[in-house]
């Protein structure tokens, strides 16, 4: 039985997560679609966005969720772009919150390792000591019990 294929977007996810490059991987999906959806908008609604440039603009606000509102698709193609633009913004919002918070997580997580590890490692080091210690003594009590019954025979 063959695996089933994969897509190119699927793929390339999976990649940036495991080699951990989420958010140059994000930062350059969002910035895809800003340019993408600059230049749709631009065919698409001559009227509301008569150069890239303003469109370009709007898809940035727009991905950013800030929403000036100084340019706005007024036709229903452009408000459909509109929709997908301000779907990846939020999307790429929660994604990069994640990816910082997971980055927090695991840095407090190496700490808390770091310091349990620490602690076990002294403990087992004063453990070990005090055996030896335990040890020299239980050799001493068994010196002074043989030359005491060294001493009645």
């Amino acid at each position: 039985m063959t695996e089933p294929r994969r897509s190119f977007i699927r793929t390339r996810t999976q990649r940036a997560v495991v080699d951990r490059r989420v958010f140059t991987f994000l930062a350059f999906s969002t910035l895809t679609v800003a340019l993408i959806a600059g230049f749709v908008v631009t065919i698409i609604d001559k009227q509301d966005f008569p150069d890239y440039g303003t469109a370009l603009w709007w898809a940035i606000v727009t991905l950013g969720t800030v929403g000036y509102g100084d340019v706005v698709p007024h036709t229903g193609w452009g408000r459909v772009v509109g929709s997908f633009v301000i779907i990846v913004g939020v999307t790429f919002i929660a994604f990069l919150t994640a990816v910082v918070t997971s980055l927090f997580v695991e840095e407090e997580q190496k700490t808390h390792r770091t310091l349990v590890e620490d602690a076990q490692r002294a403990s087992q080091d004063e453990t070990r000591r005090l055996l030896q210690d335990l040890s020299t003594r239980l050799s001493t009590v068994e010196t002074l019990l043989r030359d005491i019954q060294g001493q009645r025979r």
